[in-house]
């Protein structure tokens, strides 16, 4: 059996442990709001937080780890959260990627101005919707557009998030996107993007077009979004890991129960991976 440090939090089944630490090289896959980090007031609140820098720097220097951000936010908002140019950032789900490297290539995955035109006519119609409403947000992402609603009352959040997708469908019926929208739901939430606005659509894009051979993936991530993912990280032989502070349904292989047990286990992965016991320094 293969030693697992004494620091590996023990929430984490050995048999996972023991994968990773026979592991050669490691793809690590993370979403960032309530998986490394809790989540802020509004989506709109960009404030780095140097214990996550911190870890992730640790992480990207490992030469047998590849790190990777992906997240809802878009990816100007990524690049302020996580400012290191060794760490692949995904916003809007995977629309926008930027590679690590010296020359921090910027991938865009689908034309502006081919979903603008619908997110143009229904914003109007969001943003009457929530007009005077307490605890309500609309978040205009660019290539996605998102409402929030998680400090609003709960008949009212149904209520107004019921109509909010009648008004999606509507719109996007009469438009005639030249690219295909989704509509993404979750508590409290909904957003309407591109149908690549997918983070099991995005590793699965990165894993094929950026492969590494032998390399064991490994995806850490919060809500149903990072679900999508789970599904292909585990149909390529990887690792999934939900953090939930409750037990739901999930694909994943086990859970941490918030950001902070993440980051101790995260900051556990290159002694496991280097075969040390004593713990990181």
């Amino acid at each position: 059996m293969t030693p697992i440090p004494d620091a590996v939090p023990d929430c984490i089944p050995d048999s996972i442990n023991e994968r990773l630490a026979r592991a050669g090289r490691l793809r690590l896959f993370l979403d960032y709001d309530g998986t490394l980090a809790d989540f802020a007031p509004t989506p709109e609140q960009v404030t780095p937080d140097p214990e996550v820098i911190a870890l992730l720097t640790r992480l990207a220097e490992q030469p047998r780890i590849r790190v990777a951000v992906i997240s809802g936010r878009r990816l100007d908002h990524v690049e302020t959260l996580v400012p290191l140019p060794n760490v692949l950032l995904a916003g809007t789900y995977g629309i926008e990627l930027r590679m690590p490297g010296g020359e921090q290539e910027r991938v865009t995955r689908v034309a502006y101005g081919a979903i603008r035109p619908t997110l143009e006519a229904l914003k109007p119609r969001w943003t009457r919707l929530i007009a005077d409403r307490r605890g309500f947000f609309l978040e205009d992402k660019g290539w996605a557009m998102a409402l929030h609603a998680r400090f609003a009352d709960d008949d009212e959040a149904e209520a107004v998030l019921a109509s909010a997708r009648r008004a999606a469908e509507e719109v996007t019926e009469v438009i005639g996107p030249t690219w295909e929208l989704r509509l993404l739901g979750g508590h409290k939430f909904l957003e309407v993007g591109p149908e690549l606005a997918h983070k099991g659509r995005t590793v699965a894009y990165l894993l094929d077009r950026h492969p590494w051979p032998g390399a064991l993936p490994l995806y850490v991530g919060d809500d149903d979004k990072d679900e999508e993912a789970f599904g292909v990280i585990k149909a390529r032989g990887g690792i999934a890991v939900l953090v939930s502070s409750r037990p739901c349904e999930t694909k994943a292989d086990a859970h941490l129960e918030s950001p902070e047990v993440v980051r101790s286990w995260l900051g556990t992965l290159p002694d496991l991976m280097s075969g040390r016991t004593g713990g990181a320094p």
